[in-house]
């Protein structure tokens, strides 16, 4: 086993895992699988990964602690965090904790690989041509609390100041993947 493109992929949807991890297989990569911070110690005892793609979300838990243990453990490995609930807030965390990469859903094999290669951070990207708009700060800003309140929708609407039903509802509409 060659630990050069050692690869572990923290998600806890098993379909999507199985298939991301056939896909990284046939490209010659070697993959471990978590689905939980607790999977990922466990690994981690183990095995040196030098990659990593960590979904956001893993059931009641944040993958955003996976990204803090997995850059604890290797500041050198190279982490992409995957979700269907991007924000510039949780992003903005992820890089803080060691993601080297954040990724909206729906994203494949290609996309995480490109994501990858572009670990140190490009200064000619291209800046935003419109302020952001209302609907998007709130989308930013539920996220936020969200986040804050480790995922859990009833008391993030609680702090939102809004019913828990009227949370999941906006969740919902907007939820990418």
């Amino acid at each position: 086993m060659s630990d050069e493109r050692l690869l572990l992929l923290v998600e806890d949807d098993q379909d999507f895992a199985r298939t991301l991890k056939r896909s990284f297989e046939r490209r010659g990569w070697t993959v471990l699988l978590a689905d939980s911070h607790a999977t990922v110690t466990a690994v981690l005892a183990d095995h040196r990964p030098t990659h990593a793609v960590v979904d956001l979300k893993l059931g009641p838990e944040s993958g955003l602690v996976c990204v803090q243990t997995l850059h604890a453990h290797d500041a050198a490995m190279i982490i992409v965090v995957l979700t269907g609930f991007a924000s510039i807030a949780t992003a903005v965390e992820a890089i803080k904790l060691g993601a080297t990469n954040y990724l909206a859903k729906p994203s494949n094999t290609d996309d995480i690989e490109a994501a990858f290669a572009r670990s140190d951070g490009n200064v000619a990207a291209p800046l935003a041509p419109r302020p952001t708009s209302i609907k998007t700060l709130e989308w930013e800003h539920i996220h936020e609390v969200l986040k804050d309140s480790e995922f859990n929708i009833s008391e993030a609407a609680r702090r939102l100041g809004m019913h828990r039903r009227t949370l999941a509802r906006k969740l919902a509409k907007r939820q990418v993947g």
